[in-house]
């Protein structure tokens, strides 16, 4: 059983970041006492306006450089009108024909919701076709906060939490599984933040379907806002190892490294995280397959690849 929503926030509230982050250590041991830590080689290509040669080479070069696995993601909230189902389809059959080894890790809640919208489908019809046409399963990192109180950025401010937790239900239904992520500190408290944790924790209580959870900083100046701060470091691991306690019905917390590179990163694997992502993003800055690895080794644990679904792939 998780932390209370009390313990919660307390130690949101608490001053204790390195007790809070023995805490979480300790989560991380009873679940994963192996001592390793994971990394996936994968890479994020946005597909709206892209035709389908071009997606294909990004794929490639991936592969290339080590890819197991690829997000395909369109870009709902731009004002380029989202393409009804049949594009999907067709891009997904098309690179499973072309991939058929490559997982395919692809379209939001947002996504989803927006392409079932304009193609006149419920949720589960739209779930169901993308899988058969390639989808492998569905990424979670669209979440913002789980609080309809709270101004959302991005996609999800188009869709209300019902919309989000509808698509991962469908989708763990439909044997999809499918990853949860947290976007903190765009102005929400920290009840907002702990009701965000406890929606999570039901909807894997009830369901299963969660492999893993990644709370992520805000950004503002990439999202082009202004008079927000960006999250402290300490704030990220406070916020991290609160995460790894309150959901411990999630096997696997992911640390973020594209928002808070390798040193923050090698101190998150002492704050609950069992996983720093991969290196194949855009914007990386040259950070390597090695250097994971010795930020792994750094943090006192064997570094393992992995997979989408999270099944070892090889130790050294």
């Amino acid at each position: 059983m998780g932390i209370s929503r009390e313990q919660a926030l307390d130690c949101f509230n608490s001053d204790d970041l390195i007790g809070i982050g023995m805490e979480a250590d300790a989560v991380r041991r009873r679940l994963h006492p192996e001592g390793v830590a994971s990394y996936i080689i994968e890479r994020k290509i946005d597909c709206g306006g892209v035709n389908f040669e071009a997606v294909c080479e990004r794929i490639r070069e991936s592969v290339d450089r080590g890819a197991t696995g690829v997000t395909l993601r369109e870009a709902v909230d731009s004002e380029q009108k989202t393409e009804k189902i049949d594009g999907y389809e067709r891009l997904l059959a098309g690179v499973r024909e072309q991939f058929p080894a490559v997982w395919l890790h692809c379209f939001s809640a947002s996504e989803i919701l927006t392409i079932a919208q304009n193609s006149g489908l419920t949720v589960r019809e739209t779930i169901a076709r993308l899988r058969d046409a390639g989808l492998d399963s569905i990424p979670g990192d669209d979440a913002g906060v789980l609080d309809d109180a709270v101004h959302q950025h991005g996609a999800r401010g188009k869709w209300s939490v019902p919309g989000w937790m509808e698509v991962h239900r469908e989708a763990h239904a439909l044997g999809i599984r499918t990853t949860a992520g947290m976007t903190f500190g765009a102005g929400e408290s920290f009840e907002q933040r702990v009701n965000h944790l406890e929606a999570v924790r039901q909807l894997q209580e009830e369901t299963g379907g969660f492999t893993a959870f990644t709370p992520v900083s805000f950004q503002p100046r990439a999202a082009g806002v202004s008079g927000i701060e960006k999250p402290t470091a300490v704030e990220y691991l406070k916020t991290l190892a609160i995460s790894r306690m309150a959901l411990d019905n999630i096997e696997n917390v992911q640390a973020d490294l594209e928002t808070q590179g390798l040193k923050v990163l090698q101190m998150a694997l002492r704050f609950g995280g069992n996983d720093v992502g991969s290196v194949l993003f855009e914007g990386s800055d040259g950070t390597t397959e090695e250097d994971l690895r010795r930020v792994i080794r750094g943090a006192g644990f064997r570094p393992v690849q992995r997979d989408t679904l999270y099944r070892t792939m090889f130790l050294s």
